[in-house]
């Protein structure tokens, strides 16, 4: 089927920049969050940073303008019934995002695909949910959504091909490029990367390093741009200790075993960015190491 118009349900981190690239690309969006304030902070957020992409050179003043003008909110989650294709992008809680799809369901066209954006929640367990098991996928974008190049396209057990092949058309026309993945838990990218920075996490835990030592020897020592801690705080605390628990829960494995520092952290409200705190206190002009 040919996709022109999209909803994305959630204006946070990930759904205002899956808004941002699909609008520059020429889609229609359709942007749904149950608070009016996240919607407007999703639309200044976006107007810088394509702000900041006109300053570059990446686009044109045009460009932005058109893009923008492309983006329509709403708080009524049943507007998003008319779209081709709907991209959840809520909190990484299975219930939330079952609950999602069930109110989406009763307005949805035949034809409508649906896909989460999900870094690590059973693709095949969320499209049971639903009337459409074969017309839903993972859609999976990285964060920052319009840096990243990559989107892990996730097939459920019931995914059909055209199912996949319209929205493998949506990220090549977005120019960035698809990785397909097998529904298995965290998929490709989690199930490698948040185990390592679990293991940061064990290692400023028994005292083998400092927060700084431990991010300074990634960088400049495995060439990684960021330390693990430091991409840790960037995720989210809470999303790196979600996806841990539904690698542990899903494979029954103990390597994946939460490491109970980040536990901890998560209990004291220190998520990293978002929260001014989490492995670096954020509050002050440059970053200072918690431990």
């Amino acid at each position: 089927m040919h996709i022109q118009t999209i909803g994305i349900v959630g204006a946070g981190q990930m759904g205002n920049g899956i808004a941002h690239v699909m609008s520059l690309a020429g889609y229609d969006v359709m942007l749904n969050d149950i608070s009016e304030d996240a919607l407007s902070k999703a639309m200044d957020l976006m107007r810088g940073n394509m702000s900041r992409q006109v300053g570059r050179g990446k686009i044109t003043e045009a460009d932005m303008d058109a893009a923008l003008a492309r983006i329509k909110t709403t708080v009524t989650l049943s507007d998003l019934g008319p779209s081709d294709l709907i991209i959840e992008a809520a909190t990484e809680r299975e219930t939330v995002k079952q609950a999602i799809f069930e109110d989406l369901l009763p307005h949805l066209k035949p034809e409508t695909i649906l896909t989460s954006n999900t870094s690590s929640i059973s693709i095949t367990r969320l499209a049971s949910r639903t009337d459409r098991p074969e017309r839903f996928m993972g859609f999976h974008f990285m964060n920052p959504v319009p840096v990243m190049q990559l989107v892990e396209l996730i097939r459920g057990i019931a995914t059909n091909e055209e199912t996949f092949a319209a929205c493998k058309e949506v990220v090549d026309r977005l120019e960035k490029t698809a990785a397909s993945a097998e529904d298995f838990p965290a998929f490709i990218v989690n199930r490698i990367l948040m185990p390592m920075i679990n293991e940061a996490v064990y290692t400023l835990y028994e005292g083998v390093g400092s927060v700084q030592s431990i991010d300074s020897s990634l960088k400049l020592g495995a060439n990684h741009p960021m330390g693990p801690l430091e991409l840790a705080d960037f995720i989210g605390l809470d999303t790196c200790l979600a996806i841990m628990n539904v690698l542990h829960d899903g494979l029954a494995d103990t390597k994946y075993r939460p490491c109970p520092l980040l536990t901890k952290y998560v209990e004291a409200g220190w998520l990293g960015r978002k929260s001014q705190r989490g492995f670096y206190d954020y509050r002050g002009d440059v970053p200072v190491p918690t431990r």
